[in-house]
């Protein structure tokens, strides 16, 4: 088809907006997406029955509430990182802990403790025992006293409170105030990875593009301190066997740090009265500046507020 023909369409549907009404963002954001879909469509000779297929497909990614999976999936919160970290870069910032993906599952309003924390709402049996601890230090290795850190996981079938109703809602959530040393600790169990809900919207896609829909273990984290620029990111788990094939490309340098594992008679050397899994993993924060593109993603989501003990 010839593309003055296609421009012609697109003339036609830019021609239907009335002057100074609606959201001028919107506009240019819609009008160039739709000159390349229609562009694609061209070239690549998609017919009206794959497109109709593709919105059965997007319907049913909705009512699954899968969109967020499929937003990590696809790479495309992996190339939001990626320019985040190139503006960065750009202003001349160095990020000493590296930012990576958000993920769709964090909630808001975990109980907030002091310097130590205990992530089970509900003990995990069969779970190997984790202590994770470590500071937050500016960019000088300075402590950062009263930084928030928010931390949440799955559980051992991999999946994640509030989201999954047979948990307590903030089971394996909490946020962690730094001590004058800023330093913080938690205790929970070590984590396993998760893979897509079978059948759903996302396995389907990755299934039809030849992939996995799997992450490796990992832990979430929010930091967030008056005066920094707030850090998102996770660790990974060591020796997991899908390190450097996450489907939604978050596994990272410098976040996996490496476990050591305690027995009984070391772990009381260190005052824990249990055999142990052991991390220790330090945050750099760096302070915010005038002018530099935003470092926070004010999206919506999911909040409840813990009850007070």
């Amino acid at each position: 088809m010839d593309k003055h023909l296609i421009d012609n369409v697109l003339k036609k549907i830019k021609d239907t907006e009335v002057a100074g009404q609606g959201n001028e963002r919107v506009k240019e954001v819609v009008a160039r997406l739709l000159k390349d879909l229609f562009y694609a469509i061209d070239d690549l000779n998609i017919s009206s029955e794959e497109l109709w297929i593709a919105l059965d497909w997007l319907n049913g990614a909705g009512k699954n509430h899968e969109w967020g999976l499929i937003y990590a999936g696809l790479g495309l919160e992996h190339f939001i990182d990626e320019r985040m970290d190139w503006e960065d870069k750009q202003a001349g910032l160095v990020m000493k802990t590296p930012r990576t993906i958000e993920g769709p599952l964090y909630v808001a309003g975990a109980p907030e403790t002091l310097s130590y924390a205990e992530l089970e709402t509900e003990a995990e049996p069969n779970g190997e025992r984790l202590y994770m601890q470590g500071r937050v230090l500016d960019e000088q290795g300075n402590p950062v006293e009263g930084a928030l850190v928010e931390v949440w996981h799955c559980n051992l079938k991999g999946m994640y409170s509030f989201f999954d109703k047979s948990q307590s809602p903030f089971n394996l959530r909490r946020a962690i105030r730094t001590d004058k040393d800023g330093k913080y600790q938690f205790k929970s169990f070590v984590p396993v990875g998760y893979s897509c809900p079978p059948n759903g919207s996302t396995d389907t896609l990755m299934s039809l593009l030849g992939r996995h829909g799997s992450r490796p273990a990992h832990i979430h984290f929010f930091i967030s301190a008056p005066g920094f620029r707030k850090l998102t990111t996770q660790i990974n788990i060591e020796g997991d066997a899908l390190l450097g094939q996450d489907f939604a490309f978050a596994d990272k340098d410098g976040l996996v740090p490496a476990i050591n594992r305690l027995s009984a008679d070391q772990a009381k050397a260190k005052g824990i009265s249990e055999a142990h899994a052991s991390i220790d993993f330090d945050f750099n924060m760096v302070v915010e500046r005038k002018g530099l593109a935003p470092g926070e993603n004010h999206r919506t989501r999911a909040a409840l507020v813990a009850e007070k003990a």
